[in-house]
């Protein structure tokens, strides 16, 4: 040991370090159940069930059902959550079979329609890595 060091950590404790999204949606993946998985385009917005029992829900689902006060895709909310995408996407598949969120998938022409393209891109690259760094945006 050097003169004058103490031991232990050379950093403050700071955030806890992530939780697997795994653990977060029990080992489901999106679409493990009756179809495919939501398309990161898909709209979704709290039902008024959803916001009458917010007090009652527990973390993300609760800051999934809060978040979506307003219309937002599936690509939006996970950027502003800061949580990986399929952990929202099995969440919010939770959250809709509880009557929680509902659920508005865009027909296909508005999913090829360029400006959308760019907002679920621009949401896309917003989206943390396992590092909680943010993605290239070149």
């Amino acid at each position: 040991m050097g003169e004058g060091r103490a031991q232990g950590p050379s950093e403050p404790a700071g955030r806890a370090p992530a939780i697997r999204p795994f653990l977060l949606t029990a080992g489901r993946v999106a679409g493990g159940g009756a179809g495919p998985p939501l398309p990161v385009e898909t709209q979704i917005v709290a039902t008024s069930s959803g916001l009458s029992v917010l007090g009652s829900l527990a973390f993300e689902q609760h800051d999934i059902v809060a978040a979506c006060r307003r219309p937002q895709s599936v690509a939006e909310l996970a950027a502003r959550l800061r949580l990986h995408l399929n952990v929202v996407r099995v969440l919010a598949e939770d959250l809709c079979t509880a009557g929680h969120l509902a659920v508005h998938v865009p027909n296909a022409r508005t999913t090829q329609d360029i400006s959308v393209l760019r907002r679920v891109i621009d949401g896309l690259r917003a989206v943390p890595d396992s590092r909680d760094t943010l993605r290239d945006s070149g």
